[in-house]
C-alpha cells in the first residue's frame, strides 16, 4: 500500500491534521486546516483539489495541500490572501515524505508545479530540488517577496529603546502629538465572535479609504473571504481587531492574529482625514505594544516592504517561490 493517499477534503481531518501542523518545522496559522477550508471553498472553484496525506505506520506525517488547473499544480492557497505556504512535513519525516510526493505526482498528470511563498526555514527549498533533479525535472528557485518582522523584548520601553535613533525620535515625536490631540484618544482590540459582522463594517471602511489600491484589492470575493476567515479564526481564538477611536470615532484599524508565539499584522486602514496623527502607524505600535504586554515573542508585519514596517524596528525575511517542470 502506497504511504500517500488522498483525502476527499479538509473537513473530518481536522484534529490530526493541527497534530501534525505542531510537529512541522513551518508551523503556521495559513497551514491550519481552518484557513485552508475557507480558501477553498471561497477560491477552489475551477481547480481540482489533490489532497495528499503520507502515512508510516498508521500515523499521519505529512499533507500536500495541492491543487490541479490546466497542468499546473499548486499549493492550495494565493499570494494575495496567504502570505506563507508549504507542505506540511513531520520533523524527520522529510526525506521519506518528498521520495513518495514524487514517487505519487509521477503517476498524476501535470507539467509544471508552482510552490509560492515559502519561508526560509521550509525544509521543500532543502529537500525537493535535488530529489526532483533526479527524477529529471527542472526546478528553479527564485526570491518571491520579504516579510519583515520584528523579536520582541520583554518591554515596550526596551522595544523604543531598541530602534534606531531616527525611528525612536519619530515614534515618540507622533506619539506626543497624538496625546496633545483635543477630544479622548484610546486604542483597543475586539475579538468577540458575536460582534465581528459589525466590528468588520468599520474595518472594511478604513481599509477602503487608506489607499487607493486597497480599494481595489478588496474585491466582493475578498471582501467574502475575509468575512469567513475572520469568523474561522474568531472560532478558534486567534483573531484580533484593533482600533483607535479618537473623539469616539474609529479613526484607525489593524486586523491581526495571535498564533503561537507571535502576533501577525495581516491587514489595515485609517481616515486619511486623521493623517496628520500618524493614527495608522501608530496604531500598528499600540499592536506591538500590546503584543509585548501579552508576552509575544515575535511580531510579524508579513509580506511586503512597505516603509512603516522598518519604522517600527523590523528585519526582512525572504520568501521564496520554486517552480518544477517537467522536461
Amino acid at each position: 500500500m502506497s504511504p500517500m493517499t488522498r483525502l476527499d477534503s479538509h473537513r473530518g481531518s481536522e484534529v490530526p491534521w493541527q497534530k501534525l501542523l505542531a510537529t512541522c518545522t513551518v508551523d503556521t496559522l495559513f497551514l491550519t486546516p481552518q484557513w485552508q477550508r475557507v480558501w477553498w471553498e471561497q477560491f477552489g472553484d475551477g481547480a481540482e483539489m489533490l489532497l495528499l496525506c503520507f502515512k508510516k505506520n498508521d500515523h499521519m506525517e505529512g499533507i500536500a495541500p495541492l491543487a490541479r488547473h490546466n497542468g499546473t499544480i499548486s499549493l492550495i492557497g494565493d499570494k494575495d490572501v496567504c502570505d506563507y505556504n508549504d507542505f506540511l512535513v513531520s520533523r524527520g519525516a522529510e526525506s521519506s515524505f518528498y521520495s513518495s510526493l514524487l514517487d505519487h505526482l509521477d503517476e498524476e498528470g501535470w507539467q509544471t508545479m508552482e510552490l509560492l511563498s515559502l519561508t526560509e526555514s521550509s525544509p521543500t527549498l532543502s529537500w525537493l530540488p535535488d530529489l526532483a533533479r533526479e527524477r529529471g525535472y527542472s526546478v528553479e528557485v527564485r526570491q518571491e517577496d520579504v516579510s519583515p518582522g520584528l523579536s520582541l523584548p520583554d518591554t515596550w520601553e526596551a522595544y523604543v529603546a531598541g530602534l534606531s535613533k531616527k525611528d525612536r525620535h519619530e515614534l515618540r515625536r507622533k506619539l506626543r502629538r497624538l496625546e496633545s490631540a483635543e477630544g479622548d484618544v484610546s486604542y483597543y482590540k475586539v475579538s468577540d465572535p458575536e460582534g465581528i459582522e459589525r466590528d468588520l463594517e468599520d474595518f472594511f471602511f478604513l481599509m477602503r479609504n487608506s489607499r487607493e489600491d486597497k480599494y481595489h484589492f478588496l474585491t466582493e470575493p475578498r471582501e467574502r473571504f475575509f468575512r469567513s476567515m475572520a469568523r474561522e479564526m474568531a472560532s478558534i481564538g486567534v483573531f484580533k481587531l484593533f482600533f483607535l477611536e479618537m473623539k469616539g470615532e474609529r479613526v484607525a484599524s489593524a486586523l491581526c492574529f495571535d498564533y503561537g508565539q507571535s502576533r501577525l499584522l495581516y491587514n489595515s486602514g485609517y481616515n486619511p482625514d486623521h493623517g496628520y496623527y500618524s493614527v495608522g502607524l501608530l496604531l500598528k505600535a499600540f499592536a506591538v505594544k500590546d503584543a509585548i504586554e501579552e508576552g509575544k515573542d515575535y511580531f510579524d508585519f508579513l509580506r511586503g516592504s512597505e516603509p512603516y514596517k522598518y519604522d517600527l524596528g523590523a528585519q526582512d525575511r525572504t520568501l521564496y517561490q520554486m517552480v518544477v517542470r517537467r522536461n
